[in-house]
């Protein structure tokens, strides 16, 4: 057995690995609750005998404060044309200022309904066929499809490999920008899918380069609530008075607090310039987003600060599950424990696969996971694996790949 509860103590036990569960912990992560037929793209996607853990939705309810708002506000029968509410712009800059230390004028947030939509209406309204978008890769798969949506030269700019872990060659990463051919430098962080939490120095360095090359940067931070402890996320924009002029900051409640069906997010730009820019490229093409995701994101970030808390220790928890799996039983799988987001980045080369390891974990494991391949070229021989889920959920996925591989050794 891999995994076991002793009810007495409610501590998790595996490997020799006693895991902290707080005796005074009021959200249960551990309940499985069966998600098939529900119009899940995550769990209705592939066949009933495969494990998902691919796309980053989380297998968690949502905080019960975000159910009765919706409740409520379903109640009232008319859903006419909606005026702005304030509300929900003071509550996400009181987040932002108490868990970033970031302090945003409501005046410099644009609503939107999605991170991926923002950051091609950014790179949409500030750049032109002469020059195009930059980003690191691997990254998050629809980065590659600006180019195709809106034919924008794309240029990558990899990031570089030590001891496992991934950082910013800022070498090239100088020569690329300084050659003149990029108006956006389009950021990730906390990135996917390496999971980096860029730290200051680095964030600093990018930032120094951009604005000497007058580069603006788009900065998907939409992971950035979800870090592990020793780390901090930095919101790039906030490190100098400077940087916020040329940065626009994509953020969302949607990976915090496992929402993202209802489309809710927004952008800061704190350039009123750029926010008029912004504004005009917009219109009839990027709405508001709708009363019940204006609703939730209220409730999250109103409600959500201790479900956060503890959502983190669980994810922390299952990480280090995963590791200890690993290590004792596909030892051939390699990973840096990512310093935040929910997402694994796992190299199988060692396992000296004849096809694909999402093909193989798919077909011989039943577990789908993300194939490397979409994240960028260097990664044929990476999956991603999304780990926001019930430890026991967790254990059987991976008792599953055990049993391929063991077959194919």
């Amino acid at each position: 057995m891999y995994f076991q509860y002793t009810n007495a103590s409610k501590k998790q036990i595996s490997h020799g690995i006693i895991f902290s569960t707080n005796s005074m912990s009021i959200y249960d992560f551990d309940k499985v609750i069966n998600r098939r037929q529900s119009g899940s793209t995550k769990w209705d996607l592939f066949d009933s005998d495969v494990l998902p853990l691919w796309v980053a939705d989380m297998d968690f309810p949502v905080l019960s404060e975000i159910q009765t708002a919706l409740q409520e506000r379903i109640a009232h029968p008319f859903f006419g044309y909606q005026k702005s509410d304030s509300q929900v712009l003071e509550f996400i800059c009181d987040w932002l200022q108490k868990r970033h230390t970031w302090y945003v004028d409501p005046e410099d947030i644009l609503l939107i309904p999605g991170v991926v939509s923002g950051f091609n209406w950014v790179v949409s309204a500030f750049t032109d066929t002469n020059a195009g978008v930059a980003f690191n890769t691997p990254v998050y798969f629809p980065f590659f499809d600006i180019e195709k949506h809106l034919g924008i030269n794309q240029i990558e700019i990899p990031l570089v490999r030590r001891d496992g872990r991934y950082e910013i060659d800022f070498e090239q990463f100088h020569k690329i920008i300084s050659a003149g051919k990029t108006s956006v430098f389009l950021l990730c962080n906390p990135h996917n899918p390496v999971g980096r939490v860029f730290n200051k120095e680095e964030l600093e360095g990018i930032g120094e380069i951009c604005l000497v090359n007058d580069v603006i940067i788009c900065s998907d931070e939409i992971h950035s609530d979800i870090v592990f402890p020793g780390q901090k996320h930095i919101p790039i924009a906030s490190l100098s008075p400077m940087l916020a002029e040329r940065t626009i900051t994509l953020m969302a409640p949607s990976k915090t607090f496992n929402i993202p069906g209802l489309q809710f997010s927004f952008a800061i730009c704190h350039n009123h310039e750029m926010r008029e820019k912004l504004e005009k490229a917009r219109k009839g093409m990027l709405e508001r987003p709708n009363i019940l995701a204006e609703t939730a994101a209220k409730a999250a970030y109103q409600h959500g600060g201790r479900w956060l808390e503890e959502l983190i220790m669980y994810l922390e928890d299952n990480l280090e599950f995963l590791s200890a799996f690993l290590s004792e039983h596909i030892p051939e799988i390699q990973f840096t424990k990512p310093e935040g987001t929910y997402l694994a980045w796992l190299e199988c080369s060692a396992l000296g696969l004849t096809q694909p390891p999402f093909e193989f974990f798919l077909n011989e494991a039943k577990v789908a996971l993300n194939e490397g391949i979409r994240f960028g070229r260097q990664s044929s021989q990476f999956v991603r694996m999304n780990f926001g889920c019930p430890r026991t959920v967790l254990q059987e996925a991976l008792q599953k790949m055990k049993q391929a591989v063991d077959l194919y050794r």
